[in-house]
């Protein structure tokens, strides 16, 4: 799968980009704040083969993805912005 179709899977399974308030790739993780916590669909985004579970701190959300989490992040962020 490439970056784009894993960004837009990803996208979908935080709850579509009008739930994302931010979102960034380090390393190995996604971080981000989520609008609406309750939208985040845990089963969507194992399937999507991540490490653990996705850590929900109120709206914060870190997700264990691998090294391509920055890939992943900038794609996110290029779609969100229309692009």
């Amino acid at each position: 799968m490439e970056i784009r179709e894993r960004a837009l899977k990803f996208l979908e399974a935080l709850g579509g980009a009008e739930n994302i308030e931010e979102i960034e790739g380090c390393i190995t993780r996604l971080r981000g704040t989520v609008k609406d916590p309750s939208k985040v669909d845990v089963k969507k985004l194992q399937a999507l083969g991540i490490i653990g579970r996705p850590i929900l701190m109120g709206k914060g959300i870190q997700i264990v993805v691998g090294t391509h989490a920055e890939l992943i992040g900038t794609e996110m962020n290029k779609i969100m912005r229309g692009g």
